[in-house]
């Protein structure tokens, strides 16, 4: 018969610091989120509906 497999390490970390990279990358990707949304209703406001989608238009077509 088969004997089951065990790992060589723990599969999990009880170390302090063990959380903190995934909590860093989550504020991180957050802020970001936060970032290009403020800059978004930025453009909005100052350049109008009309030609904040004629821009969005635009790069989507030089990007495709």
């Amino acid at each position: 018969m088969a004997q089951p497999l065990h790992p060589a390490r723990p599969l999990s970390d009880n170390s302090p610091t063990a959380g903190r990279m995934s909590s860093v990358l989550l504020w991180a990707g957050a802020a970001i989120g936060g970032l290009v949304v403020i800059g978004a209703l930025a453009l909005w406001f100052h350049y109008g509906s009309q030609v904040f989608f004629e821009m969005i238009r635009t790069g989507f077509a030089a990007c495709f």
